[in-house]
């Protein structure tokens, strides 16, 4: 199976994915999410296959997503309290 999709970043969510079969685009995604998703920034296109790594979605779990529902929607990374922490303590070094 090869699946050419477009993928876009949400301007709303960091590291939020949508993946869409390029010849279709964005007519198949619901517009509830699109509301949420925001106005997508195209990010690149991409062909799927099985043997093709994807760095936090697993390749073969996409391509059926968009072929079963026209798009997959990549979360980002959930942050734990720790890392929430870290984030907070690095936002307050002075900046030179």
């Amino acid at each position: 199976m090869k699946v050419l999709c477009d993928i876009y970043r949400s301007p709303r969510e960091n590291e939020m994915y949508l993946y869409v079969e390029k010849q279709q685009g964005l007519e198949g995604v619901p517009e509830k999410l699109m509301e949420l998703f925001g106005k997508p920034v195209h990010v690149t296109t991409m062909l799927l296959t099985a043997e093709r790594k994807l760095a936090r979605a697993d390749v073969e779990k996409v391509m059926h997503a968009v072929q079963d529902q026209g798009y997959y929607l990549q979360m980002p990374p959930v942050a734990d309290d720790e890392m929430r922490a870290i984030a907070a303590q690095n936002s307050k070094l002075p900046r030179g």
